[in-house]
């Protein structure tokens, strides 16, 4: 083999080294944490995390409480997918204790399943910590600025989901894209501004009746 193949094939075989994970994670990857709407939503998360690291990284560290080196161990060197990162951090916060705790749980039985390791680590469905545990994606789908489809359950939960201007807001929003950190100031901003106005047309006026 000439010298200039066996390049060719180091190449390639780094390539493909390097591709491997995430392929596994997209084709393989299943959550299993015992129900639907929370592997779909899980797998969301997974995509989303590939695409838009820092805000899904940013999301963990602030509020979720993981800090950012675990964060970005798990996710560069450790080749985790975001879903799984996701769930450990969000049921670690649920419980209120550091996220390497259920790392450490999952590394060991994660052949089990998130169901089974969540219900170990004692969230059982239909507790209130699993009730919990589901809502708290919805923030985080509007700190991302990305629209979130709800079950049952949670429209229960969140009744004015879908209906006027909240719902409205999240569903023809930014399709996915991380929410731009200055449009709620902006929002308020403007509010303000229009309130300064008013205030002036007002002083305006009691100026001309002093003068007056």
């Amino acid at each position: 083999m000439k010298p200039l193949d066996l390049k060719a094939l180091a190449l390639a075989l780094a390539i493909g080294a390097t591709s491997a994970p995430l392929a596994a994670q997209d084709i393989s990857w299943n959550p299993r944490s015992g129900d639907v709407w929370i592997d779909q939503r899980l797998g969301d998360i997974n995509s989303y995390g590939m695409r838009y690291r820092d805000p899904f990284v940013n999301e963990m560290v602030r509020y979720y409480g993981a800090p950012r080196d675990l964060v970005s161990d798990l996710l560069v060197q450790r080749n985790w997918a975001p879903g799984d990162v996701y769930y450990a951090c969000s049921i670690a916060h649920i419980l209120g204790i550091p996220c390497r705790n259920v790392v450490d749980v999952w590394d060991r039985d994660h052949g089990q399943g998130w169901g089974a390791v969540a219900q170990r680590m004692g969230i059982k469905p239909g507790s209130a910590e699993f009730h919990q545990l589901k809502r708290g994606f919805v923030p985080s789908y509007d700190r991302w600025g990305r629209p979130i489809v709800l079950d049952a359950e949670l429209e229960r939960a969140y009744p004015d989901r879908g209906k006027g201007k909240h719902g409205a807001s999240h569903a023809s929003g930014s399709h996915g894209k991380p929410a731009q950190a200055g449009s709620k100031a902006k929002g308020h901003n403007d509010n303000g501004k229009a309130k300064g106005n008013r205030g002036k047309s007002k002083n305006d006026n009691g100026n001309g009746k002093g003068r007056g």
